[in-house]
């Protein structure tokens, strides 16, 4: 059977700046989930280009991330 994963999509600025984001709690700025995504699962992480990205995760991983992020 397999693992369904989650994708969270990323968008950046010119400048390198997140400002889009998916799965981001309503307490964290775009660049502050994105921060703690990277620290804690940026082995999920594909980049592509035109400034976009995104994390591969399975759900219980990003509610994991979420959950210590709001803490």
């Amino acid at each position: 059977m397999a693992i369904e994963k989650k994708l969270i999509h990323v968008r950046f600025a010119a400048n390198g700046e997140v400002t889009e984001i998916g799965e981001r709690p309503v307490a964290l700025s775009p660049q502050e989930w994105f921060n703690c995504l990277s620290d804690n699962a940026g082995m999920h992480y594909q980049a592509f280009a035109g400034g976009r990205g995104l994390f591969r995760m399975e759900p219980q991983e990003i509610d994991a991330v979420r959950d210590a992020a709001l803490q």
